[in-house]
């Protein structure tokens, strides 16, 4: 069975001397992380985040250079930071305010939240913007029916005191919809919030495409409930999402392997 590390024992090699390699690793799956997006079409300019924390006892985690594209995001040129948004690496790039302070909210509070993936895609933000918000209607969305937690909309997510709120909304939830504004989850793991984030997405694509054909068939509660304990039972566990991304690590590293560096 392919594992997340198939790619990466090679690029480990190169470790950089004054990064341990614990720290690289995580450098080159987040530096991957966000090839992936790219490739995926979910990139924002320079916009939007993933942010992964640092293995070790201190709060550091590791963020894109605010300036970079998605496609130029490598190991080595991701920020460093503590849970105050001060730099950590040396980097001629900042970090955005906006993309710090949710990340760091999750990361200091919650202990499971190790990756924070966020999203301005368009199907995203259309189910985010409607009143119903995500509907009970397809493959995917059956899966996260009970995962999935909304946060209203209080402008650009520049100001700490929102902090406590959006912990409130989200709970336990680790699929949220941020209202009028897109799409974040948070995991144990970047291959769990890859899986998370991709099926929140294809969830949302599908209802977005299917709302020029009317009214859609409903899944009754009963299959509805099944839906989730399949999933739960076939797509938990340490292993979540593993296999898809070491599949999308491979597909990017033909296309472009300097993510590595």
């Amino acid at each position: 069975m392919n594992t997340v590390h198939d790619p990466l024992p090679a690029a480990l090699a190169a470790c950089p001397s004054g990064i341990a390699p614990t720290e690289w690793q995580a450098r080159l799956q987040l530096a991957a992380c966000y090839r992936i997006f790219d490739f995926w079409g979910w990139s924002e300019g320079i916009y939007n985040h993933i942010s992964l924390r640092v293995p070790g006892p201190e709060h550091h985690f590791l963020l894109n250079p605010f300036g970079l594209h998605y496609s130029e995001v490598t190991a080595s040129n991701l920020v460093k930071v503590d849970l105050d948004g001060r730099l950590l690496s040396d980097s001629p790039w900042p970090i955005n305010p906006a993309g710090f302070t949710p990340h760091a909210t999750l990361h200091r509070h919650l202990a499971g939240a190790q990756c924070v993936m966020h999203t301005h895609t368009t199907a995203g933000m259309a189910v985010a913007c409607s009143a119903r918000g995500l509907e009970t209607t397809n493959f995917y969305a059956a899966q996260l029916s009970d995962r999935v937690a909304y946060h209203d909309f209080e402008g650009i997510t520049l100001h700490a005191d929102e902090g406590p709120r959006l912990l409130a909304s989200v709970g336990e939830r680790q699929a949220v919809i941020l209202r009028n504004h897109g799409l974040l989850v948070w995991s144990e793991t970047l291959p769990k919030a890859l899986y998370t984030l991709w099926a929140l997405q294809r969830a949302c694509e599908v209802q977005v495409a299917g709302a020029a054909l009317g009214p859609c068939q409903p899944i009754g509660e009963t299959v509805r409930q099944g839906c989730v304990e399949d999933a739960r039972r076939f797509l938990g566990g340490a292993a979540m999402g593993q296999d898809l991304f070491a599949a999308m690590l491979r597909r990017i590293d033909r296309l472009d392997p300097t993510w590595k560096q």
